[in-house]
């Protein structure tokens, strides 16, 4: 709330109403900025910093995956990934200097936004932006994360005999609130008899197996692509002798 506060503290002192600024909200807006714009990286209700533009590979990729999906619609993101990778190395300097150059005018505009808003923003309410700000960039990076990796075709993690059981269940189960169908699980997984549960541990192991096979190639292919970092562990490398070293 102080952050909003202070804001919007900032705003009236300009002269200008939220509606007279939101009514600008969205909309693809070039430099030079005004505070009397809205860039497009803000929110409508103020609460955070401008997003950081995307760097040049990063909007290339997002131009050209739906393009490549159309024509391979078969195709996992990390295979079209791997081609659209290989296609920016191949893409003459001309070309990728168009998308440099976008990527140098917004990080401009960026840079000039975040310094007229903290123009305008008292010592605490500066302290009580950047508090806020840093929680929700943890929130938004994980978030990031997740949909890369989940763009990147990264394999799903296997399930335990227990959220298979739960699963199952859940799409067996009648009419009713979710917190009563999880109690209903819950009190039949417990009074399952051994011998069943053990076929459920026995397709646990079996999706674990299936999980271990899918990364060690999907690992693979991020090696390939130069995402090393999104490898869990170092590749093993084989020694001269034929052993593995980590």
């Amino acid at each position: 709330m102080a952050l909003l506060r202070g804001m919007w503290g900032a705003l009236r002192t300009l002269g200008k109403s939220g509606a007279d600024l939101c009514a600008g909200c969205g909309s693809r807006l070039r430099s030079p900025f005004s505070f009397s714009y809205i860039p497009k990286w803000c929110s409508s209700t103020f609460g955070s910093y401008p997003k950081k533009p995307m760097t040049s590979y990063l909007r290339f990729s997002k131009e050209q995956l739906p393009i490549f999906k159309a024509k391979n619609p078969e195709a996992k993101n990390s295979e079209l990934i791997k081609r659209i990778a290989e296609l920016w190395r191949e893409l003459p300097d001309s070309e990728k200097k168009v998308y440099e150059d976008a990527y140098r005018v917004e990080w401009e505009a960026y840079k000039e936004e975040i310094s007229r808003i903290q123009e305008h923003l008292t010592p605490s309410q500066m302290l009580s932006m950047e508090k806020e700000i840093m929680q929700k960039r943890l929130k938004k990076k994980a978030l990031m994360k997740k949909r890369e990796l989940t763009m990147l075709g990264k394999p799903k993690r296997p399930r335990s005999a227990y959220n298979i059981f739960v699963s199952e269940s859940f799409q067996e189960a009648k009419d009713g609130s979710s917190q009563a169908k999880l109690k209903a699980v819950n009190d039949n997984w417990k009074n399952l008899p051994s011998s069943q549960k053990q076929v459920y541990i026995q397709l646990a192991k079996d999706d674990k197996i299936r999980y271990d096979n899918e990364m060690k190639s999907w690992e693979e292919q991020m090696v390939e692509v130069g995402r090393s970092d999104l490898i869990r562990r170092k590749m093993m490398h084989q020694t001269k002798d034929g052993s593995e070293e980590s």
